[in-house]
């Protein structure tokens, strides 16, 4: 048997158990990446420093520094000032509380990137849904899909549209002007689909309305130096994220270096600091990496990249609705970092056989599209999915596999969908 069978053979088994729980994702993502290690499909050198193929530390370590920052800005209160100003302003209605926090989710996912806006809005929807009396998850559920649609509107919302933009040559403003007008229509439809998807969820009491609405949301605050001090911070974070076009700093160093000004400059201990870290999602995506590095190395995922650009040489129509479709569909089964990662070159070499013009980057917004609203179809088919699950696992609501993925299916085949006449029409 050829290592690229035994690649396959172990992704595959490693994705099943995954999909049905059967063993913590954590410890089947570090069995399958120590099958790779240990069969030499992939190495030491490819796992931990391959641009291509290795870890992608610049995931892990924004994962780390945003997790800091939340971890030191909930001493504060803050969460719990924005649940209560949040279920206020909704009067206490399910349903439009939940079109409230998929907005603020969708827009502060393109301004910073959908992971570090889970992270955030995560602890205010506990906070939300336990004082009225809801289910946290469809919320949670709701919130994840909502970030990997709003992020996919810039080029710091989503880390695949990082990859992209650095391949292709584009600038934050070519993905607003091309990817912002269509992602503003997807969040509309977006919020009249959860209507249907979670109306079970929406469960209204009125005694815990009326209690919420007679709460003081600036009560909640304990901390207001601290707070004034995370926030700062978190702003510079955001601008530096924001300017990353004009900076070149990468993401994850600018997490870093906020998260040890936080801890440097205020009263917070590193123990307290490090207690909120999801050290076992960390793990996974390390995992992951590693396996899909396998598939990577032994051409696996090139063979599969490169056919497709055959068959659709000369042909930019075709090239461009196989790229969406094919690229939802590949992001719901492996991550949409590494596999963005892997394509990118490909798609490259498509634009430029396509005459390497505007039109032809189209190619582009095809692969963003299909990889960030794809990522929403599966529980690991984005960085966001694995983020919120882990922190609803930690706070007693597990959300299975299947569970989010019944959901996650329909969500994504409703905006690929729409996605597919848009592009279609603007540029072909």
């Amino acid at each position: 048997m050829s290592l690229a069978a035994i690649a396959i053979a172990i992704f595959t088994v490693a994705y099943v158990l995954i999909a049905t729980e059967k063993i913590h994702r954590t410890a089947v993502a570090l069995g399958g990446a120590g099958l790779m290690l240990l069969l030499h499909i992939t190495g030491a050198e490819a796992a931990f420093f391959s641009e291509d193929s290795g870890i992608d530390w610049n995931v892990i370590f924004l994962l780390l520094g945003m997790m800091v920052i939340v971890s030191v800005l909930r001493q504060t209160g803050v969460f719990e000032y924005v649940a209560i100003w949040a279920a206020k302003r909704a009067r206490g209605k399910p349903y439009r509380l939940m079109v409230m926090l998929v907005i603020i989710t969708a827009v502060a996912s393109a301004l910073l990137d959908n992971v570090t806006t889970v992270l955030l809005i995560a602890p205010v929807t506990f906070l939300v849904c336990e004082r009225l009396g809801l289910k946290v998850v469809p919320y949670l559920i709701a919130e994840v899909m909502a970030s990997n649609i709003g992020g996919t509107a810039t080029l710091v919302g989503d880390p695949p549209n990082i990859i992209i933009a650095s391949r292709g040559d584009l600038s934050f403003n070519d993905f607003l002007i091309h990817l912002a007008p269509l992602v503003v229509g997807l969040v509309v439809v977006f919020c009249l689909l959860c209507r249907v998807l979670f109306r079970s969820a929406f469960t209204y009491d009125p005694e815990r309305a009326a209690e919420v609405m007679s709460l003081e949301e600036r009560e909640a605050i304990t901390d207001r130096r601290l707070l004034f001090q995370g926030l700062a911070v978190l702003a510079v974070v955001v601008a530096a994220f924001v300017l990353h076009p004009v900076l070149h700093y990468e993401p994850s160093v600018v997490a870093l270096l906020g998260a040890g000004l936080l801890v440097a400059a205020t009263k917070v201990t590193t123990e307290q600091a490090l207690e909120e870290v999801e050290w076992p999602t960390l793990v996974f995506f390390a995992g992951l990496f590693v396996m899909v590095g396998g598939l990577v190395e032994t051409g696996v995922i090139g063979d599969v990249s490169k056919a497709a650009a055959d068959a659709t040489e000369g042909r930019l129509g075709f090239a461009t609705m196989l790229l969406l479709w094919a690229s939802a569909g590949l992001s719901a089964i492996v991550d949409n970092i590494p596999y963005v990662a892997t394509m990118s070159p490909i798609v490259g070499d498509l634009v430029q056989q396509n005459g390497g013009n505007d039109q032809a980057q189209v190619l582009w917004w095809a692969l963003a599209l299909g990889a960030d609203l794809g990522g929403n179809a599966t529980a690991v088919g984005a960085s966001a999915n694995v983020v919120v699950i882990g922190i609803a696992a930690r706070n007693g609501h597990p959300i299975s596999f299947w569970h989010f993925t019944k959901y996650g299916l329909v969500v994504t085949l409703i905006t690929v969908a729409l996605a597919t006449p848009y592009l279609w029409l603007r540029y072909l």
